[in-house]
């Protein structure tokens, strides 16, 4: 088991929403050499004749771009564990262009992985779902998206557009919420060192994790509370009273104004987060009418090459297995 923490974080990732009511710098401005080293990319990918999925890093070179984000892979997993990046022209390329795009940066940060069974490597979030329909993701409809983690070292938003109204997207940093269960709930502490049985952590059963794992000294969390209710429904191992109280006190601390980082993506805005370090949600939104209007997100799931070693007991999971014939060649 992993060593059980009990002095505050004080390293950048313990991060909370006053750190930023003066300070943007979370925020990078595309630059016209960036976008330029992007479009001409994207025009000798099209030249070898290769398409979505299949090409490397090498067939996407982004000239000095390439070192800007190998910056920022570094603060993702030894920093504040986000940034976002703006500005990119999304409304000037056709689907499979943007496709390209999103898969070559995120190539130029680790490697992409499946997001579902289907094994697709990006993921469309839109409010696309049958409500009626039990297993309709939150992430398809145009419901409130509770604070979790995804399972993948780093996510990435891709907004092609957004709700009529509402939307939000919001990120806390999961050591602020740790030192805030110290400060105020030491007794529960111990419990969230205890593993859960999680819903599709497991490969055709409900797999075993605690919420928080401190090992080589970096803190890391696993959070889906709909995935941890599931597990134990399956498992037929109901959640004691305890262990409830213990939920109900991430919830309450992750939700809380003071702790929570907003934002309204913005068309060309690409969102990145470390999944270990910080937690992701999205409030409830009004969609229009016409499918083609409707907000529409992409998903990256990616691989890091940096990424932090993992306790025995806080296994690690990277996607889902790509089928050989999900992305037959042309």
């Amino acid at each position: 088991m992993s060593a059980l923490l009990t002095a505050p974080i004080t390293s950048p990732a313990a991060w909370t929403a006053a750190d930023f009511a003066t300070d943007e710098s979370w925020i990078h401005h595309l630059s016209r050499e960036a976008i330029n080293s992007i479009d001409t990319a994207l025009i000798n990918l099209s030249a070898s004749g290769k398409t979505f999925p299949h090409f490397t890093k090498d067939d996407f070179p982004i000239g000095a771009f390439a070192q800007d984000l190998a910056h920022l892979t570094h603060d993702l997993e030894n920093g504040r564990g986000f940034f976002l990046l703006r500005g990119l022209p999304v409304a000037k390329y056709s689907d499979d262009d943007i496709a390209c795009i999103y898969y070559g940066l995120g190539l130029h940060l680790g490697t992409p992985v499946g997001q579902n069974l289907k094994g697709d490597l990006i993921g469309t979030v839109m409010n696309v779902g049958d409500l009626e329909d039990k297993n309709t993701r939150v992430y398809e409809t145009n419901l409130y998206l509770p604070y979790h983690t995804d399972p993948s070292d780093v996510f990435c938003l891709l907004c092609l557009r957004q709700a009529r109204t509402g939307g939000l997207s919001s990120l806390v940093s999961a050591a602020a919420i740790y030192n805030e269960i110290l400060e105020h709930h030491p007794t529960h502490l111990g419990l969230y060192y205890r593993p859960f049985h999680y819903a599709h952590l497991g490969k055709n059963e409900p797999g075993r994790s605690p919420i928080f794992s401190y090992h080589d000294g970096k803190l890391s969390c696993r959070y889906l509370r709909q995935y941890i209710e599931l597990g134990h429904d399956l498992r037929e191992q109901p959640i004691s009273t305890v262990e409830r109280e213990a939920l109900d006190i991430f919830d309450a601390v992750s939700q809380a104004d003071h702790m929570r980082l907003d934002m309204m993506l913005e068309p060309g805005d690409m969102q990145f987060a470390n999944n270990y370090a910080v937690l992701h949600s999205r409030s409830a939104f009004e969609d229009f009418e016409e499918q083609e209007k409707r907000r529409k997100l992409l998903r990256l799931w990616i691989k890091m090459p940096n990424a932090r070693a993992l306790a025995p007991e806080f296994p690690g999971r990277n996607g889902f297995p790509v089928p050989a014939n999900r992305y037959p060649l042309v």
